[in-house]
C-alpha cells in the first residue's frame, strides 16, 4: 500500500512540477529542417509530451542588431534596438526552460546566435539579472567533425556566458558527425536522447 502511495505521490507532484514549466528554443542555423532545427525540435516534442509548454524562434527570420556596448539596458532596463530580440527578452524572461541550438562553424557558434548571446547583456543589468537567474538551459550542437573537441571553444564560451548570468546549464547534446541536410535523423540513439533531455527538463527537478 506505501508503495503504491508513493508512486502516485511522485506523478501528482510530477504534474504540479509541470503545471506552468515553459520550454522556449531559438535556433541559431539557417538551414532551415537542418540537423539543428530537428534536434531543437525534438527537445520541445520531448518537453510536451510531459506536459511542458512550448514556443519556438528562429534566428534567420528576425533582426537582430548587434550589441554596440552602450549599457542603455543597464540604466534604463530597455536596449537601444527595438528590434526582433524585444520579443525574445520577453520569451525568455516568461520561459523555465532555454534550449539554444547552434551547429559549430569555426569552432564556434553561427554568427546568428552569436549575435544574440552578445544582446544577453541586457540581462547583466543590476534590473535585469533576475529575468534569466537561475533558469534552466539545454545546448543543443550538431556538427560535421567526428571530434568532440571542436565544439571544446563554444562549450567553454556558452558555459563561461552562462554562469556569469547565472544561469543552470541543464544538459548539453553534442551530436559529432552530421553532415548532411537532416542527417541526424538516422542517429535513434541522439534522437531519442534529445527527446529525454526535453522530457526530463519539465519533469526532474
Amino acid at each position: 500500500m506505501s508503495s503504491k502511495l508513493g508512486r502516485i505521490n511522485v506523478k501528482l507532484g510530477e504534474r504540479m512540477w509541470n503545471t506552468m514549466r515553459k520550454v522556449f528554443g531559438i535556433i541559431g542555423s539557417p538551414r532551415r529542417n537542418g540537423n539543428t532545427d530537428i534536434l531543437v525540435n525534438r527537445v520541445l516534442e520531448g518537453a510536451r509530451s510531459a506536459g511542458g509548454e512550448t514556443d519556438l524562434a528562429h534566428l534567420d527570420e528576425l533582426v537582430i542588431e548587434q550589441c554596440d556596448g552602450c549599457h542603455r539596458c543597464w540604466k534604463e532596463k530597455r536596449c537601444r534596438w527595438q528590434d526582433d530580440m524585444v520579443e525574445i527578452y520577453d520569451k525568455i524572461a516568461e520561459s523555465d526552460v532555454i534550449v539554444l541550438g547552434t551547429p559549430v562553424y569555426w569552432f564556434g557558434p553561427s554568427a546568428m546566435m552569436k549575435g544574440c548571446l552578445d544582446r544577453f547583456v541586457f540581462f547583466n543589468g543590476p534590473e535585469t539579472r533576475s529575468m534569466v537567474r537561475g533558469k534552466r538551459v539545454i545546448l543543443v550542437v550538431p556538427f560535421e567533425d567526428e571530434d568532440l573537441g571542436t565544439a571544446d571553444p563554444l562549450m567553454d564560451m556558452f558555459e563561461r556566458s552562462l554562469s556569469y548570468l547565472e544561469m543552470d546549464l541543464y544538459d548539453t547534446l553534442l551530436v559529432p558527425g552530421v553532415t548532411r541536410k537532416g542527417e541526424v535523423r538516422d542517429k535513434s540513439g541522439q534522437m531519442d536522447r534529445a527527446y529525454e533531455i526535453g522530457r526530463e527538463s519539465v519533469t526532474v527537478r
